[in-house]
């Protein structure tokens, strides 16, 4: 059954989704979310090993992905976009230049630190050296599992965080 850790915090948070289908015993699967966000994560012995941030809402929803050795990878949007992540941030700028990274780090405020500081460094790696991107679909699609529901959090396929 989909679950929710509950969190004091009033200003929005990124809130742990429980139950997320565990594909592979060497790592694990963990999934965030708020009305913005949503966050998928795979840790493996305890460190950040690939990730999948989604976010926008409804058609304009994007994401940004990182798996360890692979590198990233943008979906959806246009890579020209004010709105793409990482588009405003310039060399020598705060990572909070850019509104969504900015709201992402408000948001991420309640993660476990060593996973925030992990997902940080990666955003300015992305942001700096490829704000530009280059998106593979324009339209952003979710792995059966990211879906939500029994359904999502039963099944899965492929290897993605």
């Amino acid at each position: 059954m989909l679950g929710l850790r509950k969190t004091n915090e009033s200003l929005p948070v990124l809130k742990e989704i429980l139950g997320v289908l565990q594909d592979d015993p060497s790592s694990q699967r963990r999934w965030f979310h708020d009305e913005y966000f949503d966050l998928f994560v795979r840790e493996t012995g305890g460190e950040l090993s690939a990730f999948e941030l989604c976010y926008g809402i409804g058609s304009d929803e994007r994401a940004l992905a990182w798996i360890r050795g692979r590198g990233y990878f943008h979906d959806g949007g246009m890579s020209g976009s004010e709105d793409f992540i990482g588009a405003r941030v310039a060399p020598g700028d705060a990572l909070g230049a850019d509104p969504i990274i900015a709201r992402f780090e408000r948001a991420a405020g309640g993660l476990p630190e060593t996973l925030r500081l992990a997902l940080e460094a990666r955003l300015r790696e992305y942001a700096l050296q490829n704000a530009e991107g280059a998106a593979r679909r324009t339209r952003f699609r979710r792995a059966d599992w990211q879906r939500g529901g029994e359904q999502g959090l039963q099944q899965g396929s492929g290897r993605n965080p």
